[in-house]
């Protein structure tokens, strides 16, 4: 069927090709750059299940929670009172660092698997202060240097049952 329009154009056998090198041939033919990543930082709340379209997971429900002071309760992780109780604790601020590191030590390699997204969601119990501060923390740190999307699902939907 395609013998009419075999001499248009170069010819690429895909038979035994990855698809992320089909992608880099079609790239390297048409002269097409990429798309850059965009790095999504998802909280949730783990009593609602994991965000399927997760690729990467992070437990935040081993942090202080702030549920527990009278004060923040009713507040959630945007809040500056939720964000400075969090960020004065040593332990939220290492747990920060360590999947910032993680995650800027692996962009590269999922950038080179030609992805337009990488999705990385942050669970608490109930999604509204731990998951919600790190998240942000994480996307501001990431913003400076790469393409950033936030997203609060818990708090989204709290917003929508109002």
């Amino acid at each position: 069927l395609m013998s009419e329009v075999e001499g248009l154009g170069p010819s690429i056998d895909t038979s035994d090709l990855h698809p992320n090198v089909l992608r880099q041939w079609v790239r390297d033919v048409t002269g097409l750059q990429a798309a850059r990543l965009t790095v999504l930082f998802e909280s949730f709340a783990y009593k609602h299940g994991v965000p399927l379209d997760a690729d990467l997971v992070f437990d935040m429900r081993c942090l202080p929670n702030p549920y527990y002071t009278p004060a923040l309760r009713a507040l959630n992780g945007t809040d500056p009172s939720v964000a400075q109780f969090l960020s004065d604790i040593p332990a939220v601020q290492r747990m920060v660092d360590h999947v910032a590191h993680f995650v800027q030590s692996w962009l590269p390699s999922y950038a080179q698997e030609n992805r337009s997204y990488l999705t990385v969601a942050l669970g608490c119990t109930g999604g509204q202060h731990r998951s919600v501060y790190v998240a942000a923390e994480l996307a501001r740190r990431f913003s400076a240097t790469e393409q950033v999307l936030l997203r609060h699902r818990s708090l989204a939907s709290k917003a929508h049952s109002s």
